[in-house]
């Protein structure tokens, strides 16, 4: 029988077991901050593993860093005790029913850092893609502050981060200008850890977007390569975001804005461009018993181009004059010799393929006759079908600047949808966000976005499954930063920015629901709201050690007063690794109410006087997981004889139980 730890992953001593399991010689013991023996690393040691020469303290390196970046990489790393909470009222059935609870999509409200953290255990390595919209650091916009010098939680009570109902507030005096001696420090520091845990939720062949502009581009840049590896940063997409010129700069009209787009593994990256616009399906004008196809020239024609560079892709091809069929081999009928020449000029270039390629996909291949200074010459040219093997796509520019992408149109969909455009300044159009949706392969994955502001990644979301069919699943996490009194969308009655992105996402499901028809009816366009809190149990449940003996005589439950059995089952669920969309039932089994969780693969009962009957029924349905609390045994024999209840159905499956 395992006891749950009911905390965020300990990544740091993941990590030390990892180093022990590779260099055991580089890690010993020592007193940690409890007083309790704990591993280490034996630092000199492992730089002797890794260096055959080692940088001495102070020598010249390349290096990115700044006031606090320790701190920020450990922030990253530091467990917590924290839960989410399920909100039922809030929430919204896949059909779009108030209060339903059956959507697999999720909106968290709560600091990202620590939601991050909490998922960090059930979804690492499930995302396919995440974007984020960060705060751009402008002055106006930067309400997290993470702070190394004190704690979190004394930090936030000092500068009167949250109000009486939990809710963040911005203090004024706490704007980050240009004034501030760490304007760039305070926000590296905010956006430092917040990747670090993200790049762990992304799946080996996932992507991360993110929106910036001028003000911390090249920073941002620098800690992209720094997370992901320089060679994982894939590029720099150029957005026209306001064709008409921002006022905001003395001397230039800003026109754009940037998109850095970084992948978990190059090699393994999701990426598979746009699909072609109608010009470019007007250029398969050609068509044979494969389909339409085009003609693209078998001479390469940029990059290494030239015989010198690649001496080995130069030879002869010869051409059928009667069937234009291309060969490897002269012969009376294939007998006009081309070779890789640039019209133009007459230099000695190379072809695209190779001899080896010639040979196995030669077919696609055709002669034709062009024109250089006007006079006919043989020609070797590709059928590059549209459609051979699967729906043709093309590369994404890194220039996007459709009338579409107009940061504008993201104000008129706020506007379309809550009536109102001044409700959320600087929303993202949804065009933004399909665009980045369709150029890589989540038809069935999970989207992230932890800046969720608007909402607008839930609503691209749901637009595009009922335009493709697809099932993405979405996470919309935000922090529930109170309305400014005076603001357009504090006057109308949103208290904080998450009111306004659930209201969007109601109104959104059910416009996307209606535009689709019946292709829409299966389409889910609900959500469960959960709500990050402190752990469901109490202290006494971590640190029994630090508690004198004589209380727990009298402490019947290590279990908030306030908490529910499914705060309790969010919080199992988040400890096993079961995501948080999975499908939740409940039961009546030898009388008690027991939780399924995804047909039965985590069964789950927190209602006391539980007997030896109740677990036996429970386990003769063979879930994977069984979950009961020590306070909810009828008595000590019930968890003497729990793991030997379960041992008698182990043949037919194995049953890990767990108490909490």
């Amino acid at each position: 029988m395992d006891k749950l730890r009911m905390q965020s992953r300990d990544v740091v001593g993941g990590n030390v077991k990892k180093i022990a399991a590779l260099f055991p010689q580089c890690v010993t013991e020592r007193i940690g901050k409890d007083g309790m023996a704990e591993l280490a690393i034996d630092f000199d040691k492992l730089r002797a593993e890794l260096s055959n020469e080692m940088l001495d303290e102070g020598e010249e390196r390349y290096q990115f860093t700044w006031p606090d970046k320790r701190a920020a990489s450990r922030l990253a790393n530091e467990p917590i005790n924290k839960t989410l909470r399920p909100c039922r009222e809030e929430s919204v059935g896949k059909d779009g029913t108030p209060g339903g609870f059956d959507s697999e999509n999720l909106y968290i409200e709560g600091d990202n850092l620590d939601v991050l953290k909490v998922l960090r255990e059930t979804y690492l390595g499930r995302v396919k893609m995440i974007y984020i919209d960060p705060p751009y650091n402008t002055g106006n916009d930067f309400v997290y502050n993470d702070d190394f010098a004190q704690g979190k939680e004394d930090f936030e009570q000092r500068n009167g981060l949250f109000d009486e109902e939990g809710n963040q507030t911005i203090d004024p005096m706490q704007r980050n200008t240009e004034a501030n001696g760490r304007f760039h420090t305070d926000w590296l520091n905010m956006i430092y850890p917040r990747l670090k845990v993200a790049r762990d939720l992304l799946s080996d062949d996932g992507v991360i977007f993110i929106s910036i502009d001028e003000n911390e581009y090249d920073n941002l840049h620098k800690i992209c390569s720094e997370i992901f590896g320089e060679r994982n940063v894939i590029g720099t997409i150029i957005v026209q975001s306001n064709p008409r010129g921002s006022m905001s700069s003395a001397e230039i009209a800003e026109l754009h804005e940037y998109v850095i787009l970084c992948s978990k593994n190059r090699e393994l990256s999701s990426i598979i461009g746009h699909k072609l616009s109608e010009d470019m399906i007007s250029e398969y004008k050609y068509s044979d018993v494969n389909g339409l196809y085009r003609l693209l020239g078998l001479r390469m024609r940029g990059g290494f181009w030239r015989r010198t560079d690649r001496p080995k892709l130069y030879f002869p091809l010869y051409i059928n004059p009667i069937s234009k069929e291309v060969s490897l081999n002269k012969d009376d009928s294939f007998s006009i010799q081309v070779f890789p020449i640039q019209i133009s000029t007459g230099e000695e270039g190379t072809w695209r393929w190779s001899k080896e390629k010639i040979m196995a996909d030669g077919s696609e291949l055709v002669g034709k006759q062009v024109k250089r200074d006007g006079e006919k010459v043989w020609d070797i040219f590709q059928k590059d079908y549209l459609d051979k093997d699967s729906v043709k796509r093309t590369k994404a520019k890194s220039i996007w600047n459709e009338p579409e992408m107009n940061y504008q149109n993201g104000t008129n969909n706020i506007k379309s949808l809550l009536g109102n455009s001044k409700l959320f300044e600087y929303s993202k159009p949804t065009f933004l966000i399909n665009q980045m949706l369709e150029m890589i392969d989540t038809e069935n994955s999970i989207i992230l976005d932890f800046f969720s502001g608007s909402a607008t990644t839930a609503h691209a979301v749901m637009k595009l499954n009922s335009e493709d069919g697809g099932n993405r699943k979405f996470i919309m996490v935000q922090l529930p930063e109170v309305t400014d009194e005076k603001s357009e969308a504090h006057k109308v009655g949103y208290a904080n920015i998450c009111e306004i992105g659930k209201e969007r996402i109601r109104r959104a499901g059910k416009k996307v629901k209606e535009e689709a028809g019946l292709q829409g009816q299966d389409l889910d366009t609900g959500f469960r709201v959960l709500k990050l809190d402190s752990s469901n149990m109490e202290d006494v449940f971590y640190t029994p050690e630090k508690f004198d003996p004589s209380l727990f005589d009298g402490l019947v439950n290590n279990i908030k007063a306030d908490r529910t059995p499914e705060d309790l089952l969010f919080q199992v669920m988040l400890d096993l690794g079961i995501e948080l969309s999975a499908k939740i039932e409940q039961k009546e089994i030898a009388g008690k109410k027991v939780f399924s969780v995804d047909d039965d693969y985590l069964l789950a009962c927190f209602d006391t006087d539980v007997n030896e009957t109740t677990i036996e029924e429970m386990a003769k349905l063979l879930p994977t997981h069984l979950v009961i609390r020590d306070a909810s045994a009828a008595n000590d024999n019930v968890l003497d004889n729990f793991d030997q209840i379960i041992e008698s159905y182990s043949n037919e499956k194995k049953i890990t139980t767990h108490i909490l």
